[in-house]
């Protein structure tokens, strides 16, 4: 599988690749001033379609930008027969450039097929033992946004070689500068079957660092929307990332593949409400409790417990007759809404309708023929409205935690058989809020508030949810996010080995049941292609402590001398020794990531601007000028760098409240880098690394 580059032979095919993509983008470009030229005052009733018209116009002039960075076509099929279907017109052996976006001539035939489409799906899924009906595949090679090679791999010629491609090995190894890139170039076969999986199921990736699940995950998104755009507008579609540096490093790959209307939350995001504010912050076993699956049943009991049985008849005035319902009637009433085990607030709103029913029923008796007018009209009488405000009162979620976490009684009293005592003393406060305003609500405890809310009133489901570094949830944040999807689907992301938090998941399986997706299929990426081969071999030793029978990530990027471990004298030594590897790093071309225990970054901080360099923090975009990014352990999640200096394991490992949660943090930051890691240390490295070869 040669690449070509200028050669003497290949000028003149290289010279019509270059014509096409300078008539594509040319193509392109009318696209876009026809839709900025459209004009729709003869098509529009009124001001209200005018608008709503208008914002979708400007949508897709948005999306027909011609982006310098991002080629328009990166591929080309050249298939053996006619394909079938509606691009079934031209001549046999037709050939389709494979690119971000489609983009047609002005006859509307097609000059670049967009990645998603099915005539598309052979440049990801042809190999030699099935080349659906492809001669050859070419790939193409850029250079600043310039087209500067190809390479060909003919698939039905038995006397070709297979070769691993260096024009993809390059686009993978290509330095990190700016925020996250798509892959679409890049997507393997087993990427490609997730990405395409349909949207009715929901679908969880295990995927070791550096084998592109969130890649893969925000694919499908662009996947689903290109295959189910209509329903999809409608329900919505959600990106949930750890925090906001990993959204904004992630935030380009969807507007590069043409897609701009997704939104983006953290869970925090999401359970955040109005008059809650999030101040304080729980211990590890307030907040391992308060995440606890079990909450949900403790919330549900306090919210029932409102709920009290008539003792009183109900007697309403008309005119001058009265008419009766007596307690034992109304108790059957209010049984019967419990027995449906309807949302409170629903329950609230049915009750005044019931009870007027039960009246009108007694009118019909007595020969009168009420409608639906005098129903509703019973049901704000003024002794319903009394009625239902002492059996069925309105609950405020954020009043009922307040009072769940300030009165010791009320929480014993629906934990009962839930939580033991030690439980209830650890969620308690100490020191009790006076108001929702007042308290110094905490995460978890906005968390409760969402949960508490959906019992009252159903949250607004959407079509798609895309939950990343999915391993770090509590049972009750899995809860939040499957209240988002209860009638779509969700595409799942994570890795078990990289859980770091105190309540994070043991299994995908119990994940999902939390999630409400039981049924969802979970698929492994075993296969890396970021972090070379020596670096996630190093880090994998901690596998057998951290995530016992996880299966190593095996990286199909082989590259020497990608792995320096350098131990320092002493302490004294070590922030100048950071330095020096850093500045080395520099030296090369792309990012560099200067991970450190969170401890430890204002010093390293102080050291880093004594000495004239300017840094970035996580998330903020890299650039020719600015490529030193300082990183707190607890925020590498997520993030690469084509270098990584860490500095002094132990630490990081200390930084966290017990060793495993510590191992997995050190996990993670051994495994942010693309080209090279060197690791800082001059207190002893945890056992599991200083094994022989370390």
């Amino acid at each position: 599988m040669p690449a070509h580059e200028h050669e003497h032979d290949t000028t003149e095919p290289l010279a019509r690749e270059r014509a096409h993509l300078a008539a594509s983008r040319s193509a392109l470009r009318a696209m876009r001033e026809d839709a900025q030229a459209l004009d729709i005052r003869d098509v529009t009733a009124n001001w209200v379609n005018a608008a709503v018209l208008q914002a979708q116009i400007d949508e897709r002039i948005k999306s027909l930008a011609d982006l310098s960075h991002t080629p328009l076509f990166f591929g080309r099929l050249d298939y053996l027969h006619r394909v079938g279907g509606e691009l079934a017109e031209g001549a046999e052996g037709e050939q389709f450039y494979i690119g971000r976006r489609h983009v047609h001539d002005a006859d509307g035939d097609p000059m670049v097929i967009d990645w998603r489409a099915p005539v598309s799906q052979p440049f990801y899924r042809a190999s030699r033992k099935d080349p659906q009906d492809v001669g050859q595949r070419r790939r193409f090679g850029y250079t600043g946004g310039e087209l500067t090679a190809y390479e060909d791999e003919h698939l039905s010629d038995p006397a070709e070689a297979e070769q691993t491609s260096k024009l993809l090995q390059a686009e993978i190894e290509r330095p990190r500068v700016g925020p996250m890139r798509d892959i679409v170039a890049t997507i393997q076969p087993e990427q490609d079957e997730i990405v395409r999986s349909g949207l009715g199921g929901t679908v969880c990736v295990q995927g070791g660092p550096g084998t592109g699940k969130t890649a893969v995950g925000l694919h499908r998104v662009a996947y689903l929307l290109y295959a189910h755009r209509e329903r999809l507008a409608r329900t919505g579609t959600l990106v949930i990332g750890p925090n906001r540096s990993f959204l904004h490093y992630i935030e380009q790959v969807l507007p590069a593949l043409g897609e701009l209307e997704v939104k983006q939350a953290t869970v925090d995001d999401l359970v955040t409400r109005a008059g809650v504010e999030v101040r304080g912050t729980d211990p590890a076993d307030a907040a391992v409790v308060k995440g606890d699956a079990r909450m949900a049943e403790v919330l549900r009991r306090a919210v029932r417990s409102h709920v009290t049985p008539p003792t009183e008849p109900v007697v309403v005035v008309r005119g001058s007759r009265r008419w009766r319902i007596p307690a034992y009637e109304l108790a059957e009433i209010v049984t019967e809404l419990l027995a449906r085990d309807m949302r409170y607030g629903a329950a609230h709103e049915a009750l005044p309708q019931r009870i007027a029913h039960a009246v009108l029923v007694r009118m019909e008796e007595a020969g009168e023929a009420p409608d639906d007018r005098v129903q509703n009209a019973v049901a704000r009488n003024p002794a319903v409205k009394a009625a239902v405000k002492a059996i069925w009162p309105v609950v405020d979620p954020a009043k009922l935690v307040l009072r769940l976490l300030s009165d010791a009684e009320f929480l014993a009293a629906h934990a009962e058989g839930l939580l033991d005592e030690d439980e209830q003393k650890a969620i308690l406060w100490t020191k009790p809020a006076r108001s929702v305003k007042s308290a110094k609500w905490s995460a978890a405890d906005a968390v409760l508030i969402d949960e508490a809310s959906d019992l009252v009133a159903r949250t607004h489901s959407l079509g798609h949810v895309v939950l990343d570094e999915a391993q770090d949830l509590s049972p009750m944040q899995y809860r939040a996010v499957g209240r988002r999807c209860t009638t779509g689907s969700a595409t799942v992301l994570g890795d078990l080995a990289q859980g770091t938090t105190p309540w994070s998941t043991e299994s995908w399986a119990q994940a999902l049941h939390h999630l409400g997706k039981p049924d969802a299929v979970v698929e492994e990426l075993t296969a890396g292609f970021r972090v070379p081969r020596e670096v996630i071999a190093y880090a994998s030793r901690l596998l057998p402590v951290i995530s016992p029978g996880l299966a190593a990530v095996e990286s199909v990027r082989e590259s020497p001398g990608s792995l320096e471990v350098r131990r320092v004298a002493g302490p004294a030594e070590l922030d100048a020794a950071v330095l020096a590897e850093c500045e080395a790093s520099l030296t090369r071309e792309g990012s560099i990531g200067l991970i450190a225990a969170d401890a430890r970054i204002p010093v390293l901080a102080e050291a880093l601007t004594a000495a004239g360099h300017a840094y970035l923090s996580p998330g903020e975009e890299t650039s020719a000028e600015s490529r030193l990014t300082l990183v707190p352990a607890s925020l590498a999640k997520g993030l690469e760098y084509d270098y990584v200096v860490l500095d002094e394991p132990a630490a990081v490992v200390d930084g966290e409240p017990d060793e495993r949660t510590g191992l997995r943090r050190l996990y993670v930051a051994l495994t942010r880098a693309v080209s090279g890691l060197t690791v800082v240390h001059a207190a002893e490295l945890p056992d599991r690394l200083a094994a022989p070869g370390a």
